[in-house]
């Protein structure tokens, strides 16, 4: 009898030390993992940045794209994991009329963020002025499967569609006479 509760120990030391090292490494990964989502969330930005953002935000509305640019790099640096700022970046390189500048932002918002509305509907805008409507529908077509027709990201990217590629842009336009000489 005092060996078989000596074997009862010996196999129950056995099964810990087997997969005691296996279970901790797993537990590490799980609260890395864990600190990692919790600290990347999109929540509110850093008090400095949110001021920078709000300054970025009414240079944008004054027509100011290169002093929004740079108060939202600035607020980028100062706080760097939040997502909305290349958001902002996007909107200002679209009125310094950079639609490719503006789809990178717009990309890079929703590499971290893929379901971030503003950043598909700004996207398939930005892609409708660089002329490309098929992919702007695209755009549209996720817009609608994620949050419906009644989505205020939605109607404006239906109405960028609708508006077409600007004429800048456009292959044919009516003042187009055939290539230009020299």
């Amino acid at each position: 009898m005092v060996q078989l509760s000596g074997s009862r120990s010996q196999a129950l030391k056995e099964l810990l030390m087997r997969f005691a090292a296996p279970a901790a490494a797993l537990s590490l990964c799980l609260m890395m993992s864990a600190s990692i989502s919790l600290a990347g969330g999109a929540g509110t930005p850093d008090p400095r940045a949110a001021a920078l953002i709000a300054q970025g935000q009414a240079l944008l509305a004054s027509g100011e794209a290169q002093g929004a640019t740079d108060a939202f790099e600035a607020a980028l640096a100062v706080d760097p994991a939040y997502t909305p700022i290349f958001v902002d970046l996007a909107e200002a390189a679209r009125l310094q009329g950079l639609p490719g500048k503006a789809i990178g932002y717009y990309r890079q918002a929703l590499a971290r963020d893929p379901g971030s509305y503003a950043a598909i509907a700004g996207e398939g805008a930005a892609l409708v002025e660089k002329g490309a409507l098929e992919k702007a529908k695209g755009n549209l077509a996720k817009l609608k499967s994620l949050c419906g027709d009644g989505c205020r990201e939605t109607a404006a990217l239906e109405a960028a569609i609708a508006r077409g590629v600007p004429p800048r842009l456009a292959v044919e336009s009516k003042n187009d006479t055939g290539p230009a000489a020299n």
